[in-house]
């Protein structure tokens, strides 16, 4: 079907100019629709674009709350450990300082005694060089090696807390107080032999006191053994642990029993002249490692019970 066309007559009644044009319906109708749609095609355009615009903004934005987000919970995470820290290095500190008497006891302790207490120490690791790195490239590789650094601090504060526990038991177990209270009769070495029977090795000290005088524990340990033994008559020995031992003769009665476990300064029993006496006194003698040694190298002047 042909499309209909229509002329457009335009005559000049001054000139006597006449114009015409000859339109076809169906491609001036197109025309005309191509024009008017046109700004409305435009603004829908526009309006697509400003939509797809705003929902990129939306999920930036969703993406920076929840980057927040696990950044709070990163900042929460390292201020635990931060202040976890902080608690262990404070209780470290209070731990590490020693009364002059401790000090001058574990410093008269034999170096295998020590070494067998303490053991072998770790080998240190700059852990701070990695902050300072120039590589680190985002939020999340400074909160990572944050934790890092946090993480082998704490393991070197678990160390160094094992280091001070291990101080500490030792501590617990020098023989460093008075066994008894009295007068020093004898000493350890060689000497002449109350029985008259020329020079001999005393294996102890000997500390004059009153029958019935209480016996103290120099150190926490476990109860060796309590019973009679020849000339070392009623003798109680305690196992201290890392190589020590102490015994304790001419006892008049005991206070403990074997196995028992005792604390420094317990009662362990009462002076007395049993076994190869002259007359009441304790008999204290040290072992370390099996070997006797001079009682005298541990016991601190001030320290009596």
């Amino acid at each position: 079907m042909k499309s209909r066309r229509y002329t457009i007559v335009i005559a000049d009644r001054t000139t006597g100019v006449v114009r015409r044009w000859t339109l076809s319906l169906r491609p001036t109708l197109t025309m005309l629709a191509v024009v008017f749609s046109l700004p409305v095609l435009v603004g829908l355009g526009t309006r697509w674009s400003t939509l797809a615009e705003l929902s990129n903004i939306r999920k930036t934005a969703a993406s920076l709350q929840l980057q927040n987000e696990s950044f709070r919970a990163m900042t929460a995470e390292l201020t635990d450990q931060v202040e976890s820290v902080q608690a262990a290095v404070g209780d470290l500190s209070e731990k590490a300082i020693l009364d002059p008497d401790s000090a001058r006891a574990l410093a008269k302790l034999p170096a295998a005694v020590r070494s067998r207490a303490m053991g072998g120490g770790s080998t240190a690791t700059p852990i701070a060089r990695s902050v300072l790195s120039p590589t680190l490239a985002s939020p999340e590789d400074t909160f990572g090696t944050l934790r890092l650094v946090l993480g082998r601090l704490t393991s070197r504060l678990e160390l160094a807390q094992g280091d001070l526990d291990r101080r500490a038991e030792l501590l617990g177990a020098t023989p460093s107080i008075w066994p008894a209270r009295g007068a020093l009769s004898a000493t350890f070495g060689m000497r002449e032999d109350p029985f008259g029977r020329g020079r001999a090795a005393h294996t102890g000290i000997d500390i004059s006191a009153d029958k019935g005088q209480p016996v103290y524990a120099t150190a926490d340990g476990t109860v060796q053994s309590a019973g009679w033994n020849g000339d070392y008559g009623n003798v109680v020995a305690i196992n201290h642990n890392f190589g020590l031992v102490t015994r304790y003769a001419h006892l008049s009665a005991f206070s403990v029993r074997p196995g028992e476990r005792v604390e420094r300064g317990q009662v362990l029993g009462q002076v007395g002249a049993t076994g190869r006496a002259t007359g009441p006194h304790l008999h204290y003698e040290l072992l370390v490692n099996g070997q006797l040694t001079n009682p005298l190298a541990l016991l601190t002047g001030n320290r009596r019970p």
